[in-house]
């Protein structure tokens, strides 16, 4: 089988999907995957086309590094086991900062790394795991083309003035500017729109990406025009464990009087705020929405609250609204918060109906009202085949 193999790496999992190609690219992955506990125990669950289910246990040692290895070694060998005419034809990434420099999707090679990794300091938490997975596979399969896809990428198309911080000119050339990301996800969602709310795909959307990473995107004529994430992946909504927009004026309130120094900042603001932090109870929406703790609401609320105030601006941006979108893991499944937003944002115009908004999700769907102004519509995002898709174009395969 020729293939397209897609991975997504993060600092402690690694997600794969395998792609067939014949003359076309296949348009659901043969067998997909992910390696969880990296770091700690790791463990390999494999699904395959036929609804099988394979787990195993990751034989590791030494650092991080020497681990995504193994676990890619572990999951090449699992891969060859269950297809053994497997001919990869080629490794597809996502890369969540790809700057200014990378506006598209771009083949791999050592010239191109060394300029992403200029980007690490902008996204610490994804960027030194999307590349580590880059070279592990170039050690491993080292006549396999790779191609880099940027979350970044998409948001390209904002015009100069919704990427400008209001900083000194200096600071601005420097690269210190909006950049805007889960644009895989966005540009998925964007090119099914067209079967889904017809001619409105090309006005005013808003498509909101609502997952433990929650962002949201104003499109014109399906291109970004706004973004609700900025110079890194921490401003815009509140997020499982991220604060979101916070006044800077907290951060040097923090310095100052609380003594915390960038660390402990950094803990705070990716890890310990958003969802968790607000209600402290979890990051979870599945276990907030259960819970009957009056802070599980708070959270909830809050979340919803940002959703509905953002879209009024990302409106303004796009100059009006013609349909909002729902996707990512909590947008495609959790009912109450599309309620909540629903009702927080009527004066938009905007009536989504009740059975179709609590109908099992796995397709996309309207959920708007015969008297609504706004089309309201879930569709699920697939940045993997997104990825694969990008990596055939560009490759020619």
């Amino acid at each position: 089988m020729k293939a397209v193999l897609v991975l997504n790496a993060g600092s402690s999992s690694l997600k794969f999907a395998l792609y067939a190609l014949d003359r076309t690219l296949a348009p659901a992955p043969a067998v997909c995957g992910q390696v969880d506990g990296i770091g700690a125990s790791p463990e390999v669950t494999l699904d395959t086309a036929a609804g099988e289910r394979i787990r195993e246990a990751v034989a590791t040692a030494g650092g991080q590094g020497e681990q995504h290895r193994a676990a890619l070694e572990h999951v090449f060998g699992l891969l060859v086991r269950h297809n053994p005419a497997l001919d990869i034809a080629a490794a597809g990434h996502r890369i969540v900062h790809g700057g200014d420099h990378f506006s598209a999707p771009t083949r791999l090679d050592e010239a191109v790394l060394r300029t992403l990794d200029t980007f690490v300091p902008l996204a610490p938490l994804h960027q030194p795991h999307n590349l580590r997975a880059v070279r592990a596979v170039a050690a491993l399969m080292p006549d396999v083309p790779q191609v880099g896809c940027f979350d970044t990428a998409f948001h390209r198309t904002q015009p100069a003035l919704a990427q400008a911080f209001a900083l000194p000119r200096r600071l601005s050339a420097e690269g210190i500017k909006r950049y805007g990301f889960h644009g895989l996800s966005y540009d998925y969602v964007a090119r099914q729109l067209p079967a889904v709310i017809g001619e409105r795909a090309q006005g005013a959307v808003v498509i909101a990406h609502l997952g433990n990473g929650a962002s949201m995107c104003a499109l014109r004529d399906g291109k970004s025009v706004a973004s609700t994430m900025g110079f890194t992946a921490l401003e815009g909504l509140m997020m499982g464990t991220r604060s979101g927009s916070l006044d800077p004026g907290v951060m040097l309130y923090l310095m100052e009087q609380k003594g915390m120094d960038t660390k402990a900042l950094t803990k705070l603001l990716y890890k310990e705020s958003g969802l968790l932090g607000v209600s402290g109870i979890s990051q979870d929406m599945r276990t907030l929405l259960a819970s009957a703790a009056p802070e599980a609401e708070e959270a909830v609320d809050l979340f919803c609250y940002r959703i509905a105030r953002e879209l009024g601006s990302l409106a303004a941006a796009a100059g009006g609204l013609d349909a909002l979108v729902f996707t990512g893991g909590i947008g495609e499944h959790a009912a109450p918060v599309r309620e909540k937003v629903a009702a927080w944002s009527a004066w938009l115009g905007i009536a989504i109906d009740p059975a179709a908004n609590t109908t099992p999700a796995g397709h996309a769907r309207r959920l708007d009202t015969a008297g609504s102004r706004v089309a309201v519509a879930v569709v699920p995002t697939d940045e993997e085949r997104m990825i694969a898709r990008y990596t055939a174009e560009t490759l020619g395969l």
